[in-house]
């Protein structure tokens, strides 16, 4: 059973960073597909950025391309979300979620299997 805990999240100002972690923990060993989603209430969720234990292929959702990095720290078994350029619109809890290597969709929800509870970034203007 794997266990996920997302930690970083807060309040800034339009402009501002954070940094997001996803800690992991199971015994399911890799590679697996790493993702962050994003959902305020009452809408329905968004892939963020993906990332592939295996090679370390990224992928990005267009919203956010060229302000997020996603990265991997293997020996912490961590993957971080640098979060740059925060803009109002990018409040929203973040979730992390993993899925095993032969997804189709990096940004489908449906095909994560493993979540974490959510942390709360909100970026005022």
């Amino acid at each position: 059973q794997v266990q996920l805990v997302e930690s970083g999240g807060g309040s800034v100002q339009a402009g501002g960073s954070l940094r997001l972690s996803c800690a992991r923990s199971g015994s399911t060993s890799g590679p697996y597909w790493m993702g962050w989603f994003r959902q305020a209430p009452g809408k329905d969720g968004e892939g963020v950025a993906a990332i592939y234990t295996g090679t370390g292929a990224t992928i990005y959702d267009s919203s956010v391309e060229g302000r997020f990095t996603i990265s991997q720290d293997n020996a912490k078994n961590t993957v971080y979300l640098q979060m740059n350029n925060l803009k109002p619109e990018d409040t929203d809890i973040y979730t992390c979620a993993e899925a095993p290597p032969t997804i189709r969709r990096w940004n489908n929800p449906n095909e994560y299997t493993s979540w974490g509870q959510g942390t709360a970034v909100t970026v005022s203007s």
